[in-house]
């Protein structure tokens, strides 16, 4: 074998695991990966029963209804569609109705969302980036300017 097909033999091997690994990779994290979606998106695009996603918009007004427990069921609107929500758990400390909210969990079968993780906005100027970006698509932002009110510091652990 002379030195350039050793050398071709050489790199056509490294490629190939290469290939290999990064397949493996994506194969073992495709259960990992969770889509976010908006009411609305939901209802367009008809996802299916049994989908792991997360939700995102505001949590309508007068909708949150304590249940047995730290039960609670609270609907997410963006505007143009409502999705009624149900998370059995300790609620953010600024979790309330009319602010920003992502919840990651299953969808039903009847279009409810039963969440087991529920995120709230972290000081006064904060809405996720997902959420606000769905609210612009609808056309139903309300937030100042033409940007979406992201935290600076993301991240970063500051505070008011």
């Amino acid at each position: 074998m002379t030195r350039k097909q050793r050398r071709a033999t050489l790199i056509g091997t490294c490629l190939t695991i290469l290939g290999l690994a990064v397949g493996l990779v994506l194969f073992a994290l495709r259960d990992n990966i969770v889509f976010f979606y908006s009411p609305a998106d939901i209802i367009e695009q008809d996802v299916a029963e049994g989908t792991r996603m997360r939700i995102g918009g505001l949590v309508v007004e007068d909708s949150i209804q304590r249940g047995e427990g730290t039960k609670v069921r609270f609907e997410v609107t963006d505007f143009s569609e409502t999705l009624s929500v149900t998370y059995d758990g300790i609620l953010p400390d600024l979790f309330r109705e009319g602010q920003g909210v992502v919840a990651e969990g299953v969808l039903g079968a009847d279009l409810s969302f039963t969440a087991d993780t529920v995120l709230a906005k972290h000081d006064e100027n904060y809405m996720p980036p997902e959420v606000a970006d769905a609210l612009k698509r609808n056309g139903n932002w309300q937030g100042e300017g033409a940007e979406a009110p992201h935290s600076e510091t993301y991240g970063q652990g500051s505070y008011p």
